[in-house]
């Protein structure tokens, strides 16, 4: 039995895994199928990272940040990125005022990125320029404007939204932002079934709402609490050759990496396996990170992070092709 590590919570395993069950539950009353991607969010929020969605338009990627906000009762903000956002339109810029005396002074006005959950909506519409103004918020949490370093509330998270590129209009993510997305979630579009239930929900006279099931401050334990959970050595070595085989230079590299893949993993994408993994293992009721933990996380970790070479593009092979490659590749040892 593993004997959990003193930790700066007074949160309790068990109750971790109950304030999420009921997070979630929350979030499913309102937004219609998508268990995955409910589950994948949640783990991004737990793990204090950013994820990116991509998805066709008109998938409730919008109305599940605003329900997820609402349930966890932090404030939301949303940004609407086109291609003449400019980057004060986020981190907010310094105006000067004037007293009732006259008297001038500098003021810094704090733009929307200054929120605790925050929904970049369509952010390959903006500027490589304005895209970037992300970057800081996305891995320091602080906004530096006019050599003023401003901390961002906690917790804090990016849910950026992103059309396929093959749409009109949209710019590439470059990979250096792309690496700061903890994980890169599929919105698939939903069953007949499902469009059935989400017309029913959506189109009569009573709204479905969430109720309030935690904080600010519960959210911030939970990210605390997720952080003790260990992992054996094994497994770690396990999530360190899953990451050196998306590497094509490495000698222990699969086929599919070593004939289509440009460039690997960096080693944010281990931290991600291994953050992700423990929140699985706590969400299964386990304090132990497992092998399984890794696989489930591996997708959403690692496809964003694996740049294709030009012949996996003219072949029509995706990231995914080459993580469960790779997955199938790598043994458990």
């Amino acid at each position: 039995m593993t004997v959990a590590p003193q930790a700066t919570t007074t949160l309790s395993p068990e109750e971790f895994r109950q304030r999420a069950q009921q997070i979630e539950a929350e979030v499913a009353q309102v937004i219609v199928g998508q268990h995955d991607l409910i589950r994948q969010v949640i783990i991004t929020l737990l793990a204090g990272g950013n994820a990116l969605l991509e998805g066709v338009p008109g998938l409730a990627k919008t109305t599940l940040v605003r329900t997820l906000a609402d349930v966890i009762d932090c404030k939301f903000s949303r940004i609407q990125f086109t291609p003449d956002l400019m980057p004060a339109d986020i981190v907010g810029t310094t105006l000067i005022s004037e007293d009732s005396h006259g008297h001038k002074s500098f003021r810094f006005e704090p733009g929307p990125i200054f929120a605790n959950l925050v929904l970049a909506d369509e952010i390959n519409r903006a500027t490589p320029k304005t895209q970037s103004a992300l970057l800081e918020a996305m891995q320091e949490r602080t906004v530096t404007v006019a050599k003023t370093i401003h901390q961002l509330p906690k917790p804090f998270f990016v849910l950026a939204t992103q059309n396929p590129l093959e749409m009109e209009g949209t710019y590439p993510l470059p990979e250096a932002q792309l690496d700061r997305f903890f994980f890169k979630i599929n919105v698939a579009f939903p069953s007949a079934a499902e469009l059935v239930e989400i017309a029913q929900r959506t189109t009569g006279a009573r709204q479905p709402t969430a109720r309030h099931v935690a904080d600010g401050a519960t959210i911030i334990q939970m990210q605390e609490l997720a952080r003790t959970v260990p992992i054996a050595s094994h497994v770690l070595s396990y999530a360190a050759r899953l990451i050196t085989a998306t590497h094509p230079e490495s000698k222990d590299a699969p086929a599919i990496t070593k004939q289509y893949v440009r460039y690997g993993a960096s080693p944010r994408g281990m931290q991600t396996l291994i953050l992700a993994g423990k929140i699985l293992a706590l969400l299964d009721g386990r304090y132990n990170v497992s092998f399984g933990d890794l696989r489930l996380a591996a997708l959403p970790a690692l496809r964003h992070r694996v740049v294709l070479n030009f012949e996996a593009q003219a072949e029509g092979i995706s990231p995914d092709d080459v993580v469960k490659g790779v997955l199938e590749a790598v043994k458990e040892e």
